[in-house]
């Protein structure tokens, strides 16, 4: 797909899925600008993607940060095509050991920080452009430990239809990718041990009917597709890449 003379805008996009499609995007051609919390961890990624990638610290969890990046944004272009809302982390507990910092640490950056980005960048974004969130597939199913971030997400899932409902009228596209188990560093922010991880991985592997974890590069493909003009009769949806986990396992 050629993005030539494109610019995107990707929050969080210095490692996982993020970083996967600013690279699938630099590579058809794009101007890429990723957001992340860290300049060293911009710096890095940066030169990492090398032409077409610029930068801006911004956390999406921050409501100055996000009352900034607006014109942050105007520094670099002054006009956006495409939007994908990937920052974002999960934390996993059981019901009585979530606390309120817990809570609103991921209704903070999930719900708050995904609606948020996307109204600072709406006036931005160029008629014809699209926006793609990032949901989950735990918006399918219930999951033990999962209660705050399926709910977060959950809210992410409603933002699609109901941005969709506004967008229209601008001709700007919204949908959203739900992976599922994704190679990642997600694991690094739940609050498990090296060990815990582990475990959950060896449990969780045998679940997938491909019996592997989804690769980042996947997930970037779907976005480039929904983004594309190959996808411009797509609109309120979301493509959910579990490789049949939801549909298969049922949990």
């Amino acid at each position: 797909m050629d993005k030539q003379d494109k610019t995107v805008l990707i929050t969080g996009g210095t490692s996982g899925m993020g970083l996967a499609t600013a690279r699938a995007f630099i590579q058809d051609g794009a101007e890429v600008i990723i957001t992340g919390r860290h300049q060293d961890t911009i710096n890095k990624t940066v030169n990492e993607l090398g032409t077409g990638a610029h930068g801006i610290v911004s956390d999406a969890g921050n409501m100055l940060d996000l009352n900034m990046l607006q014109e942050q944004i105007k520094e670099i272009t002054s006009y956006v095509d495409i939007l994908f809302v990937n920052a974002g982390y999960g934390k996993f507990a059981p019901v009585e050991a979530v606390t309120e910092e817990h809570f609103d640490e991921l209704f903070n950056v999930l719900v708050k920080g995904t609606f948020f980005t996307v109204q600072q960048v709406l006036p931005l974004i160029k008629e014809g452009g699209a926006i793609i969130l990032n949901t989950s597939v735990v918006t399918e199913a219930g999951f033990s430990n999962m209660s705050v971030y399926s709910a977060a997400k959950s809210a992410v899932q409603s933002f699609i239809k109901t941005m969709a409902a506004e967008c229209a009228a601008k001709n700007i596209r919204v949908n959203g990718v739900s992976p599922g188990y994704i190679d990642t560093n997600i694991w690094e922010k739940t609050g498990l041990s090296a060990e815990q991880i582990e475990g959950q991985i060896e449990a969780i592997t045998p679940t997938i009917p491909f019996n592997r974890f989804g690769d980042p590069d996947e997930v970037a493909e779907a976005v480039c597709f929904l983004a594309s003009d190959e996808a411009s009769y797509i609109h309120g949806t979301e493509i959910v890449i579990d490789g049949g986990y939801s549909e298969i396992n049922g949990s």
